[in-house]
């Protein structure tokens, strides 16, 4: 299974302003604990971790857990005091990545 995520965050703040970054990332986060229609344990998949940097800094690390539900919705805030890159990553339990980068230009206040 090939991950996708929506990203949504501003590609201008102000210095010192409260920005905030939402992310939805298609994967099926199963648990393990169900079964199928045959009575099969259904294989466990989920993601285990969540990261973003920026401006080269870690501003949040996630250990994901079975208990998250699928398809998950991240959201979170920072303040932001310089220009450059974001970059938010995903990994898997199966060895998946998915990195998705943009930038946040910071102008003086």
């Amino acid at each position: 299974m090939t991950l996708s995520a929506r990203v949504r965050l501003p590609q201008q703040a102000r210095a010192g302003e409260v920005v905030e970054i939402r992310t939805l990332v298609s994967h099926p986060m199963e648990t393990g604990f169900r079964v199928d229609s045959f009575g099969r344990r259904i294989p466990r998949r989920i993601l285990t971790r969540f990261s973003c940097r920026y401006a080269d800094r870690l501003i949040i690390d996630m250990d994901l857990r079975p208990s998250i539900s699928a398809n998950p919705y991240l959201a979170f805030r920072f303040i932001a005091d310089r220009s450059g890159e974001i970059e938010l990553r995903w990994q898997g339990d199966q060895g998946e990545e998915l990195i998705e980068r943009g930038h946040l230009e910071v102008t003086p206040a």
